[in-house]
């Protein structure tokens, strides 16, 4: 978990929050604690669903039916605002680690405990599929391993979301990459059965520690499952039958939640978990990590508290939610825009509008960035975004800080822009007014996100310019299922030393595929490493923070 930072909000609805338990395409997650002293995960959805009235509606209808669920191996929806200016929903917090984070300390899970473990999920989903719904997203990270039993998380999201978004849908994914049905990612209708296939993925992960469908890139897993069979290593009897089952691609050969269950567990999951199913190991860390969440107090809260403020816009409040007690209502300021940064103030508002072209003028609203955040990029966010992101999904990509920014301006008199090379080649730490002539070029590499998804390759160019100029241009290609989705963006220098820069992105004019970019212009950081490489690394969590390592090119 990470403190609050500068800007973020100390109370969401009726709840104190602690800290960040993380961030994705998808929201961010935090966890929280009710006037009563229940502890609670709170996750606010990305600020651009906000503006997708379907998704309100969708989220309104799942979220209340997620709170008649409660089924005993899921996490319970306890309170929701689907009216606020930013989405959120509040669950019962779970102490536990997500599986994902799990496997990747401790390693694959004993036969028993993925037995208890299928089982207990076998059962949540029965529960689920018996009330008409589908959970749509059951991969590691949204199950978390507690010492009463594994739980199933985030109901409602993922669910309200596979009605208004689809494969190329901006900065979002409904499913993960290796872990989605093959109809879900034909886009063909689902029925409970999609979760029944990710179900055995997750299993087949827990006992042998790798994905049944392995692959560098979301392109080649999705193939994968498509049209390759699953890879099950050392798994064998009844359990290797049980998961190739549950992998089965046409939907009608899959097992029933429920029979899945009786067959891992015949006297029921409970009579599984009851002498303690998790490895010595995983005990140890879950006990450890309940007592030191007693320990934890609320940060201070400031005047006014209210929806997080993603990216660079403040939503504002909005009216009383659906669900749960209306925030007090906000007072009387002055509006702030997006053309005078710097006097955003913790009241300060910013009208968010969906620019996808340029405009002659100051800039207003966002722009689309060049950063691509398709279906298959997840978390996601989860991207993957639930309250197992506690793991990698949790992994800050690195500073927001400004570093030398700091260091000395240049004297009185001194010109602003170099005149010749040697100027533009200073100590590593001096602060540069131009660009540095060691960046000059052509690089090129693959980058993945915050998660470890794939997030495709990434070729800039750097030219010559001074501080507040144009110095880069940016490709960022990724190939969806065959197509080959391309955003394009423009960097101006905003600081730099001889070693690392700090550049502003925005959208290129001529970018064809702005629609399938994210949204917001984007903080990006480049450092040249002693290997003579270049490092980068974009601060725009809509993209899922992605970072590489970026090598000269000759193109």
């Amino acid at each position: 978990m990470q403190p609050l930072e500068a800007g973020e909000p100390h109370t969401i609805g009726a709840y104190r929050l602690l800290g960040r338990l993380g961030a994705g395409g998808m929201g961010r997650v935090y966890l929280g604690r009710s006037a009563g002293g229940r502890t609670v995960a709170v996750k606010v959805v990305h600020p651009h669903f906000a503006l997708d009235e379907q998704f309100r509606a969708r989220f309104r209808r799942e979220v209340d039916a997620a709170r008649r669920l409660g089924a005993r191996w899921t996490a319970p929806v306890l309170d929701a605002d689907p009216d606020a200016a930013v989405p959120w929903v509040a669950t019962g917090y779970v102490a536990g680690p997500p599986l994902s984070d799990a496997v990747t300390r401790h390693g694959p899970l004993p036969e028993y405990a993925v037995r208890a473990l299928g089982a207990g999920l076998g059962e949540a989903l029965d529960a689920v599929h018996a009330h008409g719904l589908i959970h749509r997203d059951v991969k590691p990270s949204n199950v978390l391993l507690a010492l009463d039993g594994p739980r199933l998380i985030d109901f409602g999201i993922a669910r309200a979301l596979g009605a208004t978004v689809s494969l190329t849908s901006t900065g979002v994914s409904v499913g993960s990459p290796g872990y989605m049905a093959p109809e879900q990612i034909r886009g063909l209708d689902i029925s409970g059965a999609a979760d029944v296939f990710s179900l055995g993925a997750v299993l087949a992960y827990a006992a042998t520690g790798t994905a049944p469908f392995p692959g560098d890139s979301s392109a080649v897993l999705l193939y994968k499952v498509v049209h390759e069979e699953p890879e099950l290593g050392d798994l064998e009897g009844e359990l290797r039958e049980l998961v190739a089952g549950c992998l089965a691609k046409d939907p009608a050969d899959r097992p029933a939640p429920a029979e899945l269950a009786r067959r891992l567990a015949p006297g029921g999951a409970a009579a599984l978990v009851a002498p303690g199913w998790l490895p010595g190991p995983l005990v140890r860390e879950v006990s450890t990590s309940a007592v030191a969440l007693l320990d934890l107090e609320p940060q201070d809260a400031p005047v006014r508290s209210g929806p997080v403020p993603f990216s660079n816009a403040s939503l504002g409040s909005a009216a009383p939610g659906f669900f749960g007690p209306p925030l007090p209502p906000p007072p009387a300021e002055p509006p702030a825009t997006a053309d005078t940064p710097g006097e955003r103030g913790p009241g300060a508002r910013i009208a968010v509008t969906m620019d996808t072209g340029a405009q002659p003028g100051p800039r207003r609203g966002r722009r689309v960035s060049c950063t691509v955040a398709l279906a298959v990029a997840g978390a996601l966010a989860v991207m993957t975004v639930g309250v197992a992101m506690m793991g990698d999904l949790f992994t800050t990509g690195g500073s927001n800080d400004h570093g030398n920014d700091a260091a000395e301006p240049p004297a009185s008199g001194q010109s602003e822009k170099p005149t010749d090379a040697a100027s533009r080649t200073p100590s590593a730490s001096a602060r540069v007014s131009a660009l540095p002539e060691a960046f000059t070029g052509t690089w090129k590499g693959s980058v993945t996100e915050r998660s470890g998804l794939p997030h495709g390759t990434v070729t800039v160019v750097f030219t010559e310019g001074a501080e507040g100029e144009d110095v880069v241009r940016l490709t960022h290609r990724l190939d969806v299922l065959g197509t080959s989705v391309v955003c394009k963006g423009i960097g101006a220098l905003v600081s730099g030393t001889a070693k690392e820069l700090k550049i502003r992105e925005r959208t290129d004019p001529e970018n064809a595929d702005s629609s399938l970019c994210t949204g917001g212009d984007a903080d990006l950081v480049f450092t040249l490493t002693q290997g003579g490489t270049l490092r980068y690394q974009s601060h725009e969590e809509a993209a899922g923070n992605p970072k590489g390592t970026l090598s000269r090119s000759g193109g």
